[in-house]
């Protein structure tokens, strides 16, 4: 993860929450107060945000003193202790939420990408994301997936070209689009085609596309088809694929399976954080 950019995110979060200051902790608490809290899960999967809460709280308070039990990436069970804290009280309340807001989503996108990881275990599948994050996070969400051993596809439309359904219609066809793409790229930056139809899939392969997307078709079209592909050609799949067949998906012999659910759908993996007051517990989550 790039740390600068991750600084300059976590900068404009806490801005957006801050504003010209804390009303509730700066009237309540004196700056050299101290005080600590752990974080701990209250859910089951894959922890992920360890970068979070170590920028984030050294961003509000470079003195603090942070303990992680937890790495990016371990299991995690309801219960366990992620990290222990300590430093300005001022400090803790004010970048809580911010933080657990975020490690609350990338510890969902991380445990969700592993489930959908295990559904191919014993094939030559892998699982993908796909463009469809909350815009702003994208950097974060992608590491979430690789934290729950999955793969990035593109990250955004700079870094390769997807011929989809639109372009190619406005192109007048796939090999139109194919080949005005050709002609105006370098050899390193690769072109992907969506195709529906078998007809489709052969034009593709005849302008040469060096991705080939099976959108929305089933697991028995995409191996009926699959011999068509020669080996040079990536394949992927991609839309209507759930937990529930993901599996059929992943047998199919396609070599990338892509998911929009591992970055749209997620639900936030429950985290609370445990204030530690004067020797006493006092579990907190708001």
């Amino acid at each position: 993860m790039n740390i600068i950019k991750l600084e300059e995110m976590l900068k404009q979060f806490f801005n957006e929450d801050i504003g010209d200051g804390d009303l509730s902790s700066e009237l309540i608490f004196s700056v050299d107060q101290q005080g600590a809290f752990s974080f701990y899960a209250k859910d089951n999967g894959i922890f992920c945000g360890a970068p979070i809460i170590e920028q984030g709280f050294r961003l509000l308070d470079p003195s603090i003193v942070i303990t992680f039990h937890k790495k990016d990436g371990e299991i995690v069970k309801s219960g366990d202790l992620i990290a222990h804290i300590q430093g300005s009280l001022q400090k803790l309340l004010i970048g809580e939420r911010v933080i657990l807001n975020l490690i609350q989503r990338m510890s969902a996108i991380a445990t969700a990408t592993q489930r959908a990881v295990n559904k191919t275990l014993g094939t030559e599948a892998k699982i993908l994301d796909t463009r469809k994050t909350i815009p702003g996070l994208r950097m974060l969400d992608k590491y979430a997936v690789r934290v729950g051993g999955g793969y990035n596809h593109r990250n955004g439309l700079y870094d390769a070209i997807m011929l989809k359904d639109n372009h190619i219609a406005f192109a007048g066809s796939i090999t139109k689009a194919v080949q005005a793409a050709r002609a105006k790229i370098g050899h390193t930056v690769k072109i992907e085609v969506e195709i529906e139809t078998k007809a489709q899939l052969d034009e593709a392969v005849a302008a040469g596309a060096d991705i080939i997307m099976f959108d929305n078709r089933s697991p028995a079209e995409i191996s009926e088809w699959l011999p068509s592909i020669p080996s040079h050609i990536a394949t992927e799949a991609s839309g209507g694929i759930t937990l529930e067949n993901l599996k059929a998906y992943a047998q199919s012999g396609v070599q990338w399976i892509s998911l929009g659910a591992l970055t749209h759908s997620v639900q936030a993996f429950d985290i609370s954080a445990l204030v530690q007051l004067k020797g006493e517990d006092c579990l907190v989550n708001h």
